[in-house]
């Protein structure tokens, strides 16, 4: 069991070049979601991590945002390799949106304020393994996937778009599909650099 985990993290890499097919039905797939989000562990049992699952047409328009958005922004000599890009992850299958939940990080911080400052932080390292364990399960079902941060450029747009509290504050993007191309080789800094052992 041990070793079939750390074959999964293996596993887990980013893939950009990714095919609008679903490898797995939505209902297989949104039930793992649930399971994920459910059992991701929290500073204070906080729970302030939020999830939103965008499939077909609102998978596309939240690239529709981010193209619209950026092109107001990005010199149009650029703008072509930006477009570019946003298209590949149009071209996955859906994505799903990482939100932390603010409101419950205040209330955190009112009741207790001698932790006052480690709250945002450990909410988001929080919200890290939570997209890290998403991630990996979708490695696991051969699913290609990758993290974006287009926030908070697109905050306000996509709040809007679905109706969403303004208390959610976007952390990342991750658009996900069957893998057309898989990812080259990953170079490695030394084992010894990066883990010290002291016995």
């Amino acid at each position: 069991m041990v070793d079939s985990f750390i074959k999964a993290v293996s596993k887990r890499r980013s893939v950009y070049q990714l095919g609008h097919e679903s490898v797995i039905p939505d209902s297989d797939l949104i039930k793992k979601l649930e399971e994920i989000i459910q059992n991701t562990p929290s500073a204070f049992n906080a729970q302030s991590a939020r999830m939103v699952l965008l499939l077909k047409e609102n998978h596309q328009e939240l690239w529709n945002i981010v193209g619209k958005t950026l092109k107001n922004i990005v010199p149009a000599d650029k703008f072509p390799a930006t477009e570019s890009k946003i298209k590949t992850f149009a071209n996955a299958y859906a994505t799903i949106l990482y939100f932390e939940e603010e409101a419950t990080i205040q209330k955190l911080q009112q009741d207790f304020p001698l932790y006052k400052d480690s709250f945002p932080i450990w909410s988001e390292q929080a919200n890290g393994m939570l997209q890290f364990a998403v991630w990996t399960m979708l490695a696991e079902q051969n699913i290609g996937a990758s993290l974006q941060h287009y926030n908070p450029l697109i905050d306000n747009a996509v709040k809007q778009k679905w109706h969403l509290p303004q208390s959610w504050k976007l952390i990342a993007q991750m658009p996900f599909g069957n893998i057309t191309t898989p990812p080259g080789n990953k170079n490695f800094l030394p084992i010894t650099e990066r883990f010290k052992i002291f016995a």
